[in-house]
């Protein structure tokens, strides 16, 4: 990894480690009721994967780990990876308090390989993490080094379209390109989950085109099972998205997709 991009990657994990303590906080994740017993997994993962108990499980940029313990409590066992230290952190707190079985580490996706030797029924990652790698061809072999024969990767992630837009301008405009090479930086007030937050967030990241994320994994020897795209999002993170019968957010022009996902086996 080049110098630059080790730099991109320490400012980021600077930005998460300070972001932790904002969104434990959060009504956003709201730790108190996940700590009663309700998930934090959405029903696009849960339809995906059905009955997990019994595997193991690897999840990828888990934050501070409320999807990896949500799946814990489903039965299966898990191991979550995360670069932020102060998420790992308070990952291996939630999972002492709570007594359920996880391992948590802390490391650069791109290395987990390195750091995690065991090889998993299910590889999973969801909700705004390829963003953070500027190239998804070392996450494609890694996801293949770490899953068994007949294991599945499983990934729900914001439409490629969604990240062309400018959100720091009061009227979101198309500004990035699908296809963009360069890094882009954000540096703004708040986050995702507390917009009040004074912490000032310093953000690199770059953009990945479907095609992109479909090659970086059919490269690696992976088979694509398929691939979807949804019109709403269970997250209304975006302006003016409104809530639809099913709970969910959509846009009320419905002009180009939220989400997609995608399953692979090996």
């Amino acid at each position: 990894m080049s110098k630059e991009f080790q730099k991109h990657f320490k400012t980021n994990a600077a930005t998460w480690n300070e972001k932790v303590a904002i969104h434990a906080s959060s009504d956003f994740y709201d730790l108190e009721l996940f700590k009663k017993g309700e998930t934090s997994l959405k029903k696009f993962e849960l339809e995906a994967l059905g009955d997990v108990s019994g595997k193991s499980l690897l999840h990828l940029q888990c934050h501070f780990g409320q999807d990896t313990l949500s799946w814990s409590r489903m039965g299966a066992k898990c191991t979550g990876v995360d670069l932020s230290e102060k998420g790992v952190e308070l990952a291996k707190q939630l999972t002492t308090e709570l007594q359920l079985d996880a391992d948590f580490v802390c490391c650069n996706v791109l290395d987990t390989s390195h750091h995690v030797k065991d090889q998993f029924d299910i590889v999973f990652t969801s909700y705004g993490v390829i963003g953070w790698l500027p190239d998804l061809k070392p996450w494609g072999r890694m996801i293949a080094e770490r899953l068994k024969t007949g294991g599945s990767f499983y990934m729900v992630e914001f439409h490629p379209i969604v990240w062309m837009f400018d959100y720091l301008e009061e009227i979101p405009m198309i500004k990035y390109g699908y296809h963009q090479k360069e890094t882009i930086y954000e540096e703004y007030e708040g986050t995702y989950a507390d917009t009040s937050s004074k912490m000032i967030s310093k953000e690199y990241g770059w953009n990945h085109g479907l095609g992109e994320v479909i090659s970086a994994l059919s490269e690696a020897g992976l088979t694509i099972e398929y691939l979807r795209e949804y019109d709403e999002s269970p997250y209304n993170i975006f302006p003016n998205l409104k809530a639809n019968k099913s709970g969910m957010f959509e846009s009320s022009d419905k002009l180009f997709p939220l989400l997609f996902a995608i399953k692979v086996f090996k």
